[in-house]
C-alpha cells in the first residue's frame, strides 16, 4: 500500500508506538516511586520540625503532672489554673471515656493518621513517661501551626514557614485517676533548613530534576531497546520493494539475534522461491520455441497463401512474446559477478549506439566508477535511454556523484505517464496503450527489467512528471 494513501490516525492519549508504550510505562512507574520517595522527603522534614515542640511539650506536660500529683485535690483546680499560660493550658475533665486509657503506659493515638504523626506520638509519650513515670495517656489532637499560630496544611508550613509550631491536646491520668487535659503550643528557635531552601530543594531536586533525569533514561533505555525492532522493520520495509536487500545483522541480544536469523532465512526462502519459479517459466518458454518451430514448418506448407500469412505473423508474435519473456527471466536473475562500472564509458557508448540509429542523447555530469553488475546494468540503462528517445523524441541523461550514492536521471520530452499508474508502469507486460504510441512494438518489459536491475544494486528507481513536461526516471545506487 502506498504511505501516501494511508489515514492519519486519530490523536489518541495512548502512544500508538510500541517505544512510546514503554517509555510512557517506564516514567509512570518511576514517577509512582518518586511520589513514594516524597512522602519519605515528608516524614522526615516532619519529624525534625515536630522533634524540638514535642519534646518541649511533653517535658512541661510531665512537670505539671508532678506538681498536680502531690497536690490536695481541693486544690488542684486553682493551682492548674496558675500553672497555664497563653501556650499551655491546663484544664481537669469531669468526664472521660476510661475505655481508651485502661491500659497503663499505652498511647492510643486516636488523631494521628500518617507513619510521621505516629511517630510524634510515640516521642511524646516516651518523653512523657521518662519524666511522670507509667501512666494511662492519650494523644486528641496533634498538628502542625505556622509561626501565627494558624492551622494550615502540614506540606504547605514545612515548605514556606521558618518557625513552624506544634500543636498537641493530651489526656492524662494523675496520681489519683483523676484525669488532666493539656491544649499545649510549642515551637523552636527555628529550621536548620530555611523554609525557601527547602521548597527549592523539594520541587527541585527531588521533582523537577528527578523527573527530567527518569524522563531522559527513559527516553534513551527506549530507544536503545527499541532500536534493533526499528532495523528490522526498516529491513521489512526495504524487502517488499527489493527482495535482494542486504540482510539484517545477527550480533546483537539473543532475541534479537534471533529474530534477524529467522528473518534473514525468510528472505533467501523466498528469493529461492522466486528463484525456482524463475527457472520453471525460462524452462518452459525454452519448450515452446521447439513447437513453434515445427508451426513454422508447417505453416509453409500450406496451399493457401492468405491463411499462410496469417500464421506467420500469430507465430511470429507467440515467438517474439516467449524472447522478450526469456529475456525478463535472464534480467531479473542477476548472476554476473560485481564488479566496477565505468558510468561514464558506459554512457559514452549508450549515446553512440543511439546515434548511430539516428537518436539524440545528450550527457552531462560524471561520477566515478561504480560496483555492480554491468551487463545488467547496461540493460537497464539501454531500456531507458531507448525508451526516452522513443516515446519522448530524445534523451537527456544527467549524471551526479555523491559520497555515498550515485544518481542518474533520465529526461525525455514525450507525453509523460498519468500519476495514478506510474508505479504500475514497471510492472511486466503493461503498457500504456493510451498514452503511448501501440504501433512502436515492445511488451512492456523496459521499465520492469530496469526496475528489477537497479533493485539488484540495492538502489531505487523513481518515476516523475516533470513540470515543463516529459518523463523523468531517477536512479539512485548506493556505493
Amino acid at each position: 500500500m502506498n504511505h501516501a494513501t494511508r489515514r492519519p490516525r486519530a490523536w489518541r492519549p495512548w502512544p500508538q508506538t510500541l517505544s512510546g508504550r514503554l517509555a510512557l510505562i517506564l516514567v509512570a512507574g518511576m514517577l509512582a516511586a518518586q511520589m513514594l520517595t516524597g512522602t519519605i522527603w515528608y516524614d522526615m522534614r516532619y519529624g525534625t520540625a515536630m522533634e524540638m515542640p514535642t519534646r518541649l511539650a511533653a517535658a512541661h506536660l510531665a512537670d505539671a503532672v508532678l506538681i498536680l500529683d502531690d497536690a490536695p485535690a481541693t486544690q488542684r483546680q486553682a493551682l492548674a489554673h496558675s500553672l497555664t499560660r497563653a501556650q499551655f493550658v491546663l484544664s481537669l475533665p469531669d468526664v472521660v471515656d476510661r475505655a481508651d486509657l485502661a491500659v497503663p503506659g499505652l498511647a492510643p493515638a486516636s488523631s494521628p493518621t500518617t507513619h510521621a504523626d505516629q511517630g510524634v506520638v510515640d516521642l511524646f509519650g516516651t518523653v512523657l513517661q521518662q519524666h511522670a513515670g507509667p501512666r494511662p495517656w492519650k494523644m486528641l489532637q496533634l498538628g502542625l501551626d505556622d509561626q501565627h499560630a494558624n492551622a494550615e496544611s502540614s506540606w504547605w508550613t514545612l515548605l514556606r514557614d521558618e518557625f513552624p509550631h506544634g500543636r498537641f491536646r493530651v489526656l492524662v491520668t494523675l496520681k489519683d485517676g483523676s484525669w488532666l487535659q493539656a491544649d499545649i503550643e510549642e515551637g523552636q528557635a527555628g529550621m536548620s533548613t530555611a523554609p525557601h531552601s527547602a521548597a527549592f530543594d523539594y520541587f527541585m531536586r527531588i521533582y523537577a530534576l528527578r523527573i527530567f533525569a527518569v524522563v531522559l533514561i527513559a527516553w534513551m533505555a527506549v530507544r536503545l531497546a527499541m532500536k534493533p525492532l526499528q532495523v528490522m522493520a526498516e529491513a521489512a520495509e526495504k524487502l517488499g520493494g527489493n527482495i535482494r536487500s542486504a540482510p539484517l545483522a545477527t550480533d546483537g541480544p539473543l532475541e534479537v539475534s534471533t529474530a534477524a536469523q529467522a528473518f534473514n532465512a525468510m528472505q533467501r526462502r523466498i528469493i529461492d522461491n522466486i528463484a525456482e519459479r524463475t527457472r520453471f517459466l525460462a524452462a518452459v518458454s525454452h519448450d515452446l520455441r521447439s513447437p513453434i518451430t515445427r508451426m513454422k514448418l508447417r505453416t509453409e506448407m500450406l496451399p493457401d497463401e492468405r491463411g499462410k500469412e496469417k500464421f506467420r505473423k500469430d507465430l511470429d508474435e507467440m515467438d517474439a512474446l516467449i524472447s522478450a519473456t526469456l529475456n525478463v527471466v535472464q534480467d531479473i536473475d542477476v548472476q554476473e559477478r560485481p564488479q566496477l562500472i565505468d558510468l561514464d564509458s558506459l554512457l559514452e557508448s549508450l549515446r553512440t549506439d543511439q546515434a548511430e540509429v539516428g537518436g539524440e542523447v545528450t550527457l552531462s555530469g560524471h561520477a566515478a566508477p561504480l560496483q555492480g553488475y554491468p551487463r545488467s546494468l547496461r540493460r537497464c540503462l539501454q531500456n531507458l535511454v531507448e525508451n526516452a528517445v522513443r516515446y519522448g523524441q530524445r534523451a537527456r541523461v544527467q549524471l551526479q556523484d555523491d559520497a555515498d550514492q550515485v544518481c542518474i536521471r533520465v529526461d525525455d520530452d514525450g507525453p509523460g505517464i498519468p500519476e495514478a499508474l506510474l508505479e504500475r508502469v514497471q510492472e511486466p507486460f503493461y503498457r500504456l496503450e493510451r498514452s503511448r504510441n501501440a504501433g512502436t512494438g515492445g511488451f512492456g518489459l523496459g521499465l520492469s527489467i530496469a526496475a528489477t536491475v537497479v533493485q539488484a544494486h540495492r538502489g531505487v528507481m523513481k518515476l516523475v512528471n516533470r513540470p515543463g513536461g516529459g518523463l523523468r526516471v531517477e536512479i539512485l545506487i548506493p556505493r
